[in-house]
């Protein structure tokens, strides 16, 4: 591979929302990872932002109204409402709690990390739906504390 393909390879990762690329040829292997997208206009990584905090801001304010216990993943990876694909969430919306309780399953890198309960209570909203990504600090639920 030729310093001139990879110069284009990461003028066309510039174009677009890719922040990982991995290639291996004739025994050459290349990764290319972005830490933070940025668009060449700024706009569309403007529209993400604003949208994204849309969605957040009222998920926020309706947990402060209330005094609800956030729960957020303290991992990056895939959330999994149940033990495997078959077996029942191992919690719904309006299910009593207890702290320890196993609420979900964060998988990265094929490893199934158990998300405990940090208190004790009533599940509000559960704020991620199966089989999405979450990132390190995302809110998962949101739950009541118990009185």
């Amino acid at each position: 591979m030729e310093f001139d393909e990879i110069r284009e390879i990461v003028e066309l990762l510039k174009e677009t929302d890719i922040s990982e690329f991995h290639v291996e040829k004739e025994g050459m292997k290349l990764k290319i990872k972005r830490e933070k997208f940025s668009s060449p206009s700024g706009t569309a990584a403007t529209a993400a932002t604003s949208a994204a905090d849309e969605v957040k801001k009222p998920t926020e304010e309706a947990a402060e109204e209330k005094k609800l216990a956030t729960i957020t993943s303290p991992i990056v990876g895939i959330f999994h409402r149940a033990p495997s694909p078959e077996a029942a969430p191992f919690i719904e919306v309006g299910g009593s709690i207890k702290k320890g309780q196993v609420l979900c399953i964060v998988e990265a890198m094929k490893l199934m990390n158990e998300i405990e309960s940090d208190t004790a209570g009533i599940v509000s909203s559960i704020l991620i739906e199966n089989g999405q990504p979450v990132e390190y600090g995302e809110p998962l639920f949101l739950i009541e504390p118990a009185t």
